[in-house]
């Protein structure tokens, strides 16, 4: 069969010569009938061979030698590329082209793991972003670690305290006052600290009254404290302050996240056919030879790598999901993180710990103090709310309603309330659908923790989503092809009057440096700022970061001092933006239940009414 093909080629390119045409451009076809042309190959190079040799030896007039030459060497390499198929040496399907989405990346031998990326990469502008954010996250300096450090010269809860002082210019406390609280480390020996570093959590509040506000902890870096306050209420007022962390914990904390941003790893399963192998993923990898598969967001520039399998292709990833944890701690370091002793523990007052609040008809509003805060910015700083009777008193004007499921469904009719991020938002969407009796789960055969997640109320046409944001995520097992980025998604959003969009990334980005939480961050900025751009009556409303309960791995994956840095964060981007905030970390704080990931039903409805209160105006709602 070759050898008739090559002796027609040769026929028609003596024709094509003689009537003085240019050669066409010869358009091969593809090789399907493999199987057919395989068993000829071995004859083909002999034939190929003894053309050679009739060229050579002149059988052909001399005008024509040299396109024989090019016809023979046309043949000899498609003849080759036969061979090399029959061998199994080129995979032909790897002539399509690639998947944009997955692509290869080989990693440089080397007998030392080699990076393939970066944790903390920005772009110029990102960049920008991230230097001014510096300040925001400024984290006085801690104690340094030796090998020979010892648990009792490190903060002691229990041998701290905390005084109230004195009201400013004398007198009876009132209504409208502030509060200031001052507080002293000191290690276990007893000795009065001298550095800062400490993390400290402070509230107010009145258990008859159920009532209860977030103060405001200045460290004066020298082991003293100050915690402020402002007065909401008549009555008692109780000061509560604990220690969450020792400044020597932060120093082990930022210590992981320097040298083990990778301490929490992900897996991803390839399958194609009967072979299925599993791989590590990250947000950045280190290998040795090992290929590398590219799933970076083309268009957010978000990063996001596997391992290649061995057998199969980057395109056979089927699903995402939490991998574990590498723990790798000094038994001094682990020390620094026990219930009970260090960790979570309130701290006694020297004194009296509660005050007497009078009530003052004068006042107008509460006052605004100013604190230092950051290295070299001050911030005004007040309470976004407080509790009362149970119920949540927001201070930035807004009116905050107590929602029952009738104004429920009155504010929602008509309306789309689309939830993304992590499952902090899920629970939104939980307590709505349980809320509704006619808002009834569409089954999209999904994961229940990754999503998409859809109920419909068709009488009072109510549509309620839900879908988790794209790696880094720990759930534990989800489509990649349901894992979707915040910003893409909200481009998708055709928004307007009707369309509430809530937002609450944060919880998952605890172990990587800060630097990939204000890359996705910007990305949601920029996507949000496209939304309301095209349509500025939508209602965008942003779940900020919350204290939970402590473990020791939860410190070490997702303590409160990671949140809180990340809450400073999320804040100051979102800062002058037409976005409104649930305060989800003074929510928690200011409340009497225990601080929780996803907080108990009274706080749960509370931040509820609050992103309720946002989408519908309560002239609208009959009760």
């Amino acid at each position: 069969m070759l050898i008739m093909w090559f002796q027609k080629l040769k026929a028609d390119q003596l024709g094509t010569l003689l009537s003085g045409k240019a050669p066409p451009k010869k358009r091969f076809k593809d090789f399907t009938l493999r199987d057919q042309l395989l068993p000829t190959t071995t004859m083909a190079a002999v034939t190929v061979h003894l053309e050679m040799s009739s060229l050579v030896r002149g059988g052909i007039c001399r005008p024509f030698r040299s396109l024989k030459c090019i016809s023979v060497a046309i043949f000899t390499l498609c003849s080759i590329i036969l061979v090399l198929l029959y061998k199994g040496n080129i995979n032909w399907m790897s002539l399509k082209p690639k998947n944009k989405v997955s692509r290869t990346a080989t990693a440089k031998p080397s007998a030392q793991p080699v990076s393939t990326c970066s944790f903390d990469s920005l772009s110029p502008e990102e960049l920008l972003v991230f230097d001014s954010l510096k300040d925001v996250i400024f984290w006085p300096e801690t104690p340094s670690l030796k090998s020979d450090s010892s648990l009792n010269d490190t903060s002691d809860p229990r041998r701290s305290s905390f005084t109230i002082l004195p009201r400013s210019g004398g007198g009876s406390w009132r209504v409208g006052d502030q509060l200031q609280v001052s507080i002293r480390i000191r290690d276990f020996h007893g000795r009065p600290k001298k550095s800062g570093g400490d993390v400290l959590l402070a509230r107010l509040h009145n258990s008859t009254f159920h009532a209860g506000v977030a103060g405001h902890v200045v460290d004066h870096r020298n082991g003293s404290y100050s915690a402020f306050f402002s007065l909401l209420w008549e009555g008692q007022a109780q000061v509560e302050v604990v220690l969450v962390h020792p400044s020597e914990a932060v120093t082990v904390l930022q210590k992981l996240t320097e040298e083990q941003p990778d301490r929490i790893y992900f897996n991803s399963l390839f399958w194609s056919g009967s072979v299925s192998e599993t791989t590590t993923c990250n947000v950045c990898l280190t290998g040795t030879q090992q290929n590398i598969c590219d799933y970076s967001d083309l268009r957010t520039g978000e990063p996001w790598f596997c391992y290649k399998p061995h057998k199969l292709d980057c395109d056979a990833r089927i699903s995402h999901a939490r991998g574990g944890f590498r723990q790798n701690l000094k038994p001094t370091e682990e020390k620094l993180f026990q219930c009970d002793v260090n960790m979570k523990v309130s701290i006694p007052a020297s004194g009296p710990e509660n005050i007497d609040v009078l009530p003052n008809p004068k006042v107008q509003k509460i006052s605004v103090p100013i604190y230092k805060q950051g290295n070299k910015r001050t911030f005004k700083t007040r309470p976004s709310g407080y509790y009362y009777k149970g119920a949540w008193q927001a201070l930035d004007g807004t009116r905050v309603h107590q929602f029952n499921s009738n104004a429920i469904s009155q504010c929602l009719k008509g309306k789309a309330v689309l939830f993304y991020g992590d499952s902090t938002v899920r629970q939104w969407y939980e307590y709505l659908t349980n809320s509704l009796p006619d808002l009834k789960e569409f089954d999209l055969q999904t994961s229940k923790q990754s999503g998409p997640l859809m109920a419909l109320d068709y009488v009072n046409k109510i549509l309620v989503t839900f879908r988790s944001h794209g790696p880094p995520i720990r759930f534990a097992s989800s489509s990649v092809s349901q894992l979707q980025y915040v910003a893409n998604e909200l481009d998708r959003v055709i928004g307007g009057s009707n369309t509430v969009v809530v937002i609450g990334v944060w919880s998952h980005f605890s172990t990587f440096p800060v630097e990939v939480y204000v890359r996705r961050l910007l990305n949601i900025r920029k996507a949000v700022a496209r939304l309301l751009n095209r349509a500025p009556g939508t209602t965008v409303v942003v779940r900020t970061a919350n204290p939970k309960e402590m473990t020791l791995y939860e410190s070490l994956t997702n303590s409160d001092w990671f949140s809180l840095q990340r809450d400073k964060i999320l804040r100051e981007i979102f800062r002058g933006t037409k976005v409104q905030l649930v305060d989800a970390w003074e929510m928690i704080l200011a409340h009497h239940l225990p601080h929780k990931l996803h907080p108990d039903s009274d706080i749960l409805k509370n931040m509820v009414d609050v992103l309720l209160s946002f989408a519908c105006p309560l002239a609208d709602i009959q009760l």
